[in-house]
Parts: C-alpha cells; structure tokens; sequence
C-alpha cells in the first residue's frame, strides 16, 4: 500500500470516528425543558435536546411521563380523559410577535412571548386511536393495548 492510500485511509478513518463522536454527542444530551404553557387540556412543552429519533422520543416520554406529571402537571386530560401535549424546539428563545407565522402564549405578560413555530414531537390520548405519537419529521405510532409500538400506516 503506497503511503497516498494509507493517508487517505487515515483521514477517512478520523472523520468516521469524529462523525461518530459527534452523533453520539448530540444522542446522548440531555433533554433540557424550558418552559410549559397550558391551554385547557393542551400542553406546550418547550424542549431543547430532545432526542433525534423516532424511537428515542417516544422512550424519552415513556420513562419521563410521571416525571413531567410530578413536576409540571402534564398531561392535564379533559373530562373524559383525553389531552394533547406538544413538544416544540425552543431555539433561539422567546421572541415578540413581529414575524408571521409564531406561537404565542397569552399566559406571559411581556411583548417576547412567542417562539418559532417547530414542533417536534406530541402525544395524544384519543377515544379513537388511544395514546398516539407524531413525530414532526418522522412518522405517527400508536401505544396498543399489549403495551408495543405500532407504526400507523400513513395516508
């Protein structure tokens, strides 16, 4: 092997392993919750770090749920028992209004009270499907009965 193909494998070697790095960094974060917003049985949970696969959100509120509950009291169910709780990326923080399209809570009383609107990841309880999640780049699954999770087939 010529010493031009052993630095090439080299450098190809130490971006696999500052890739890798780099991606079990950003997996290995923890989730940091900003802030909680309520709207009747809706929750606004704004997250940052909140883990990069589908998989890894839908554990992350599994392990979390009771804790999320304990703390900020979410999920806040209707009377018949169903709620919605959205996880939105935080970002650059609140912000006024100004921009078209932003999300904002009534509940702050300040101008900077708005964020981007990127929502990342939700959980709902319905009386038709029972506890969905969404997965805002991803795709949509259900909590069966037995406890597995059921991709939904999309439309």
């Amino acid at each position: 092997m010529t010493v031009k193909n052993k630095k090439i494998l080299i450098l190809l070697f130490l971006t696999g392993c500052v890739l890798l790095g780099y991606w079990l960094w950003l997996s290995l974060r923890p989730v940091e919750v900003v802030a909680v917003h309520d709207n009747g049985n809706h929750s606004y949970v704004l997250v940052r770090s909140l883990p990069l696969t589908d998989k890894g959100k839908i554990n992350w509120w599994l392990k979390n749920k009771e804790i999320l509950k304990e703390k900020y009291d979410i999920p806040k169910p209707s009377s018949s028992g169903y709620f919605t709780v959205i996880f939105w990326d935080f970002g650059d923080g609140y912000k006024e209004e100004g921009k078209y399209d932003r999300l904002c809570f009534d509940d702050m009383k300040t101008k900077v009270n708005c964020i981007e609107k990127d929502a990342v990841f939700s959980v709902d309880k319905s009386r038709n499907m029972g506890l969905m999640f969404t997965v805002y780049d991803g795709d949509n699954y259900r909590l069966d009965h037995n406890g597995d999770i059921i991709k939904v087939a999309s439309d």
